[in-house]
């Protein structure tokens, strides 16, 4: 695991535990001598984990759409800047850098690229590592929700553990070195359906 892609929200929230949390994400990918890899803005808890990691010396990445760029948002002081066409370039070029991917706090923008990532897991598109980092129990109720799904059988029960969640990066990294992915999804179809 060389790089983690970490998807979050390009404003503060309400809580300067959020901001706190970001930085302290981004020192801590440094200390274990990870870069990160980000949207490339300077905004928001986007801007504070590029920064935390940029402060402890570790090598950022950030991907942004020139449309973005354009609105005088990127972060001029990471170690390389990608410029890409779209939003879907962004999401396929940080998928592919990653070796894994942590959700911070942000709203549904957030949301989006880490459900994508995490079905790609499910259809066995990658096996990397996906997680929440659970501040001051933002993702409480998305943990249910994903309880939920699987009691409700929206998603398999082998899934439901596959989102891996804590409230400490450090803890949250040793989640993911630890990380073995379940088998792709399959459908099989029953008796009645064929």
């Amino acid at each position: 695991m060389k790089r983690i892609a970490v998807f979050c929200g390009s404003s503060v929230g309400a809580s300067a535990a959020y901001i706190a949390a970001a930085e302290e994400l981004g020192r801590t990918l440094a200390a274990e001598n990870l870069t990160l890899v980000y949207g490339g803005a300077s905004v928001g808890l986007m801007g504070a984990v590029a920064n935390g990691s940029m402060q402890a010396g570790g090598h950022v990445i950030g991907v942004m759409p020139e449309f973005l760029e354009k609105r005088e948002i990127a972060h001029t002081h990471v170690s390389e800047l990608i410029v890409v066409s779209s939003m879907h370039e962004r999401k396929a070029k940080m998928a592919e850098l990653a070796d894994g991917f942590i959700a911070l706090p942000g709203g549904p923008g957030t949301l989006e690229e880490f459900f994508e990532i995490f079905t790609w897991a499910q259809l066995g598109l990658h096996k990397k590592p996906l997680g929440i980092l659970n501040v001051e129990g933002y993702y409480d109720l998305l943990v249910s929700l994903f309880d939920r799904m699987a009691d409700e059988q929206f998603m398999h029960e082998k899934y439901r553990t596959m989102t891996l969640s804590d409230t400490e990066p450090a803890r949250l990294l040793e989640k993911f070195r630890q990380y073995e992915a379940p088998e792709v999804k399959t459908y099989i179809r029953r008796p009645e359906q064929t």
